[in-house]
């Protein structure tokens, strides 16, 4: 990781402070949308993350260069993403129409945010409930796909610091069997510029790269080494890449 400059934390601590006091903010405008259908909290979401997205433009020196966004079906659709820090799962939110994301049971219990995040209709999945946790989660997926979303996974279940062997969940291969929807790859390089367990934020531009989608069908051993093989190279070239670029 690159040394931090005084400049660096400096700004590194005004979008933190600046990041909180927004997201208060967020969480009490929304709570009209809690007697409104999903849409109201979705689109509000969007907009707090957009929010976030400028802050760190203006106040951190980060920018995001979106490729690929154009192989994202309409409807619904499987999203499986690398996660490398805490920023995807907000980014994420602006170049989906309706996204729900699968994300652990222990956080619906943080007031405000869970109870957000069940009215937005995210999927909690019960880490170490074994295969009943599985069931439910596929039914729920299954639902959400059904209804014409888009499912965020994050395969590895937990951020993985940048470069750090990979540990993909046999999970995925269990939503794509349901063969509803097509499962879109996404690489980036976030770590590099938001690290995870850190308050530091270094300038530069994250790359996100959107792959080419895999129709479902495929045998799920066949799909998850292919997801898997898939978004690691193109992770391990979006990471080169900004090794490569001089430092803002």
């Amino acid at each position: 990781m690159r040394p931090a400059t005084p400049v660096v934390v400096v700004r590194s601590l005004a979008f933190n402070a600046l990041f909180y006091l927004v997201l208060l903010g967020y969480f009490v405008v929304a709570l009209p949308t809690l007697l409104l259908p999903r849409w109201g909290i979705l689109r509000l979401a969007r907009h707090w993350a957009h929010t976030n997205l400028w802050l760190l433009r203006v106040v951190c020196r980060i920018d995001v260069d979106w490729r690929g966004i154009e192989k994202i079906p309409r409807g619904a659709v499987l999203v499986a993403a690398k996660h490398q820090s805490a920023w995807e799962t907000f980014a994420l939110l602006t170049v989906l129409a309706e996204p729900t994301f699968i994300l652990k049971r222990e956080l619906l219990w943080i007031p405000f945010y869970g109870w957000f995040a069940q009215h937005a209709g995210m999927i909690p999945v019960e880490r170490g409930g074994g295969k009943p946790a599985l069931v439910a989660m596929t039914a729920r997926a299954r639902e959400a796909l059904l209804e014409g979303r888009q499912i965020v996974v994050f395969p590895e279940g937990t951020r993985r610091p940048p470069g750090a062997e990979p540990k993909y969940k046999f999970g995925i291969a269990h939503l794509y069997a349901e063969g509803v929807a097509p499962c879109v790859p996404i690489a980036l390089n976030s770590g590099l510029f938001w690290p995870r367990r850190q308050f530091l934020r270094y300038p530069g531009t994250i790359a996100v790269e959107v792959l080419d989608p895999i129709a479902p069908g495929l045998p799920m051993e066949e799909f998850f080494q292919r997801l898997q093989q898939d978004i690691e190279a193109a992770t391990t070239r979006l990471m080169a890449q900004a090794s490569a670029s001089p430092a803002r």
